[in-house]
């Protein structure tokens, strides 16, 4: 290559990397002006604002990326899948973003773009950015991202002081309906706490996260005996701020950062530092379902993958068949030793199911951007993946072969999958019951169907309501995760049965009266419940309403008038004015 042709490449490259720089920062400015929206929002109790900018979040980062490859067709003109020009590009724009707070954040910018580019199978070293899983919290966790309150003096007023301070610092333009009671009543609960009643400084979280109708103040407590995570949630119920609950223990906190919830909206310059602040109040969090809740989705994605392949190449650990029922649409498998599950549809589904394969991946881009209320699992889905074969057991690559040919193929050594989703592993409520002892059976009974309300209240309808689609996760919680018969609460008619108007009909296998697409008869729903005994009694005292039409069509009402209904991530024992 002549001189002026290095000097052309050279300027294309930096031109590329220049161009990719721009389109990641242009991402961030949007992606934090609409996140700077949500204070507004919750000030003036707008929640259907705060709902649509939820789901219009979600695509800047696929439209930034868009975009960056449309300007750079004119810069690398017929070189824009050439893999030695972006070797190159790569390490100028490393050059470029060294510095970055946000660095992580730029690298899988850059990834999303050759990936998009060369449909890549598996990773390519050469044009991505690769490594390991980035590490926990370390020492320093918080530096930069948090704001310390000291308790001055140990005499009782001492920490309702510290609350006092604490609280103006995150002021908002509403102002408090009952500043002095609400800081009576939280230092009373960190007072009246073992675990903070010797509290020496809080360590809060700068900003302030948002979502659907709450705010959140998170941090951490120093005292004598260690660290205690603090949540603080905020409301505005009328008006006026209110400090509704008041969590201090890792599990609590870990549920309102669930993954099973919709992301945060949050300020932060610095990702990585508040992600890793976060890790040290929830050390048993994985890092990628952090980056998720803070709304760094994509990112998130990439941990997941890097350790998924960390945990391959420092284990023996082999994929298998997930425990539990065969699904009907998807072919479910696991990695032994990591806690998420591997999903791929099947080519032909099992009767009675009529899906489409389009209408599946629907379904899971409708819980991708709907309020996922806590119940709703969060599935990442990947694409152009590949596995050595040696770590299949030999009847899951057997129950591939024969149930999705068109999606994974093998060859001597690989496994190539096109298309999955992964989502965190769960103990099906089917398999949980068999062991469970009687009270904790009892709880998860009733939380299946206080699951069924907190669906309705967000507008969906689960569809198939059978015990094996729904999760048990390590507190307790259900969650649902079977997607393909999932519908929008509006979209259904509920139905009370009609009376048979003979012997005839009432002893006959099909229904007598019509029956349209969208009906739905909640009396039949007992019988998909396989609860028992106790249980069962227990269910049908609690959630009876359940198998009328009446709860249903009162629902669909309330959500035609626009009302955005309660549903708190916390017990109410948390609450603070009970």
């Amino acid at each position: 290559m002549s001189d002026q042709g290095l000097s052309n490449e050279r300027l294309a490259v930096h031109q590329a990397a220049d161009l990719i720089h721009e389109s990641f920062a242009d991402w961030r400015d949007r992606f934090g002006a609409l996140t700077r929206t949500a204070r507004r929002h919750f000030e003036r109790r707008d929640w259907q604002a705060m709902q649509r900018d939820s789901a219009r979040r979600l695509d800047l980062h696929g439209e930034g990326v868009g975009e960056a490859i449309a300007l750079l067709a004119p810069v690398l003109k017929g070189r824009l899948e050439d893999w030695v020009l972006w070797g190159a590009v790569r390490e100028a724009y490393a050059a470029r973003i060294r510095d970055r707070h946000d660095a992580s954040l730029a690298e899988t910018f850059f990834n999303s773009i050759v990936r998009q580019l060369f449909r890549t199978v598996g990773v390519d070293p050469r044009v991505e950015f690769v490594g390991p899983p980035e590490a926990g919290a370390g020492p320093a966790a918080g530096a930069g991202v948090t704001i310390t309150f000291r308790r001055e003096g140990t005499d009782s007023g001492s920490i309702e002081r510290l609350v006092r301070t604490l609280l103006r610092h995150y002021e908002f333009v509403t102002g408090w309906d009952d500043f002095e009671g609400d800081a009576a009543l939280i230092a009373a609960r960190l007072a009246g706490d073992p675990a903070t009643a010797r509290l020496e400084a809080i360590d809060m979280a700068l900003p302030v996260f948002f979502r659907g109708k709450g705010a959140y103040l998170v941090g951490r407590a120093r005292t004598p005996a260690g660290i205690v995570p603090v949540l603080l949630a905020l409301a505005n119920p009328e008006g006026k701020v209110v400090a509704d609950a008041l969590l201090l223990t890792e599990d609590e906190v870990s549920i309102v950062f669930s993954f099973a919830r919709s992301y945060f909206f949050v300020e932060m310059d610095r990702p990585r530092d508040l992600v890793e602040f976060l890790s040290a109040i929830m050390p048993r969090k994985p890092l990628a379902e952090l980056y998720n809740a803070v709304g760094c989705d994509k990112h998130g994605k990439t941990m997941l993958y890097r350790t998924l392949l960390h945990h391959l190449e420092t284990s023996d650990d082999r994929f298998i068949i997930a425990p539990g029922q065969r699904g009907m649409v998807m072919s479910v498998f696991a990695l032994q030793g990591l806690d998420i599950v591997f999903k791929v549809i099947r080519d032909q589904f099992a009767l009675p199911k009529t899906v489409t394969h389009d209408e599946v991946r629907a379904k899971y881009r409708l819980v991708f951007r709907h309020d996922r209320a806590g119940r709703l699992v969060d599935a990442q889905e990947f694409e152009h993946l590949t596995f050595d074969r040696a770590r299949f057991e030999p009847d899951l690559l057997a129950m591939l072969a024969d149930l999705a040919p068109s999606t994974v193929t093998t060859t001597a050594d690989r496994v190539v999958i096109r298309h999955l989703y992964t989502e965190r592993r769960l103990t099906p409520l089917d398999v949980y019951l068999k062991t469970a002892p009687e009270e904790k059976a009892r709880l998860a009974v009733l939380d299946y169907g206080q699951v069924l309300r907190d669906l309705a209240a967000t507008n969906i309808f689960p569809g198939d309501m059978l015990p094996k689609n729904f999760g048990v996760t390590r507190h307790g919680r259900l969650i649902f995760y079977d997607y393909d018969e999932l519908s929008l609460l509006s979209d259904c008619r509920f139905r009370y049965l009609p009376p048979p108007a003979d012997d005839w009909e009432e002893g006959a296998a099909e229904p007598a009266f019509h029956v349209g697409e969208r009906d739905i008869f909640p009396e039949e729903f007992r019988a998909f419940l396989g609860f028992k005994g106790a249980v069962l009694q227990e269910f049908l005292k609690e959630h009876g309403a359940l198998l009328t039409p009446r709860f249903w069509t009162e629902m669909q009402e309330r959500l035609a008038r626009g009302e955005v209904v309660d549903i708190y991530p916390y017990g109410a024992a948390r609450r603070l004015r009970g």
